[in-house]
């Protein structure tokens, strides 16, 4: 009985989420690439390498606030809004040079409010936490457009333009970061984040821990599959974009086609039971590729809480057992506020 509610609810939540993201689709100008210039780039990117692609570039242009980091995006588009990379910081008591978790959000994620409640955990363990704002989200929104509405659209350049924005950005936040100090990292990253998230694992190796949260990591089947891309799909076909396409760029932005540096012990998996847009099987396919120890099936839809609540306390278990050489070394840091 409790697990046909949870499926009822969940499809509810994923039904009405996905009707929105198309809805807000079905409203952008209608700019989807012609398979000419689609083979044109994916001709141009077929011998590159990934790290290549996503090149580290030194930062220009930095400023820092006391709650914002910004500075000039190495890939820069047609909107002056996204193209300046910010996140927002939440430092601990130790400064720069503690141990930092990176948050990757969702697509259309529209608040940071329970980030915020997450950062304080992690400060009060003397972690700081950083909210990257990727492309087209928060303080990045052109004028005219809803939030992260220009991330993913049936524009495909520009989706593999802003997913090599994402991944850049975040590496120069990790070099900023080393620059200051800092030699330990952690990633949480949900959704369209954990696309990015998992594409940075294939090439930063320095992390403690990532959680990927019902990463979307099958490209065709987002495009081809997902209620959410109802609308993309629909005008990729208008424009005779059959499906494949993006499998000539897979080396590049799948992340299936490349397996993480990271130990794939340090990697959370976690996938919603009830999930419509990233299924199940498709991230039991991953955990196996990947060979990823700790996978977990929650009790959600793609939108929801759960997954978040239970890295959180997994993320706790494994930092117990981290701080106890800290210990060692007469430094305390209280855990139990993880733990909740």
């Amino acid at each position: 009985m409790i697990k046909s509610f949870r499926r009822l609810t969940a499809f509810l939540a994923d039904s009405a989420c996905c009707r929105l993201i198309n809805s807000i689709n079905w409203r952008l100008s209608d700019r989807t690439n012609s398979p000419a210039d689609l083979a044109n780039y994916m001709t141009r990117c077929e011998l590159l390498s990934r790290q290549e692609f996503y090149s580290k570039e030194p930062i220009k242009g930095l400023h820092i606030g006391p709650a914002l980091l910004s500075w000039s995006s190495p890939v820069q588009s047609e909107f002056n809004e996204n193209n300046v990379a910010r996140a927002r910081i939440f430092l601990s008591k130790q400064g720069w040079s503690a141990p930092s978790v990176l948050f990757l959000h969702a697509l259309m994620s529209a608040s940071d409010f329970g980030y915020q409640r997450i950062a304080r955990r992690f400060n009060q363990m003397g972690w700081n936490a950083l909210l990257v704002h990727l492309p087209f989200h928060y303080t990045r929104i052109p004028s005219g457009y809803l939030n992260g509405a220009l991330a993913l659209t049936s524009e495909l350049i520009r989706n593999a333009e802003t997913i090599r924005q994402a991944v850049m950005e975040t590496r120069q936040l990790l070099e900023l970061l080393r620059t200051r100090g800092a030699d330990r990292f952690g990633l949480i990253a949900t959704s369209y984040g954990g696309w990015i998230g998992s594409l940075l694992l294939s090439l930063e190796e320095d992390f403690e821990f990532a959680a990927l949260l019902q990463p979307i990591v099958d490209i065709e089947e987002a495009i081809w599959n997902s209620p959410a891309a109802l609308a993309i799909r629909s005008r990729l076909r208008r424009h005779l974009i059959e499906p494949g396409i993006s499998r000539r760029h897979a080396h590049l932005s799948c992340p299936f086609d490349q397996k993480p540096l990271v130990d794939s012990k340090r990697i959370h998996l976690l996938a919603g039971e009830f999930d419509q847009i990233v299924p199940v099987q498709t991230l039991q396919r991953l955990a196996e590729t990947w060979e990823i120890q700790n996978f977990e099936i929650v009790p959600q839809g793609h939108f929801g809480y759960v997954a978040m609540n239970r890295a959180l306390r997994r993320l706790g278990f494994l930092l117990l057992l981290a701080v106890a050489l800290v210990l060692e070394s007469g430094v305390a840091m209280d855990l139990r506020c993880l733990l909740g």
